[in-house]
């Protein structure tokens, strides 16, 4: 019988544990039941242009992003989830910014700063409980993660999902000390 041990085998379960949360995110409630998230695992050599996007991003804002950059760089793979926000879902809320879902699917999407807008809330909602689910699948994995911005604003510039409108990333890993929980500047 084979004997699996040490780190690589607990890379290789981690990345069992991501595709794993990109189920959990899948399957997730989504507004009138209509699905416009998308879900990837990255890891490997494109874990890694992710990290240095986000080094980069670092060069050019202040706060904290170099730390991110460094919690990607260290974590075994990272869960890109995003959502198309474009399409209306005929309830004519407001919370977009417009009289109606109607007058909503007429405006034009443009780019902002990290995303682009605008975008039904009800869309950004599915996206916050499939995050959740995949946060909550990769606990019960006793696998350590964290939700992150600043991932999703790297992934945008690097077109990872073309299609998508806002994209959050979830950095994980197994290790011996949670990497995320003490974090410096």
């Amino acid at each position: 019988m084979p004997v699996e041990a040490g780190e690589k085998a607990e890379r290789e379960y981690v990345l069992e544990a991501g595709r794993l949360m990109v189920i959990s995110a899948r399957t997730a409630p989504k507004s009138r039941g209509e699905d416009d998230i998308l879900a990837a695992l990255i890891h490997g050599e494109e874990k890694e242009k992710l990290a240095e996007e986000m080094f980069k991003l670092a060069e050019e804002r202040k706060g904290t992003w170099r730390r991110d950059a460094i919690s990607v760089q260290n974590s075994d793979a990272v869960i890109l989830l995003g959502v198309r926000g474009a399409k209306p879902l005929g309830l004519s809320c407001g919370a977009c910014g417009y009289k109606n879902c109607e007058e909503y699917g007429k405006a034009e999407k443009k780019p902002g700063r990290d995303f682009r807008g605008p975008l039904c809330l009800f869309k950004i909602l599915d996206l916050g409980i499939a995050l959740g689910s995949a946060a909550k699948t990769a606990s019960l994995l006793n696998v350590d993660n964290r939700i992150m911005y600043r991932v999703g604003v790297a992934a945008m510039r690097l077109g990872l999902m073309p299609e998508a409108d806002v994209i959050m990333g979830i950095p994980i890993s197994a290790r011996g000390k949670n990497i995320y929980f003490d974090r410096k500047t």
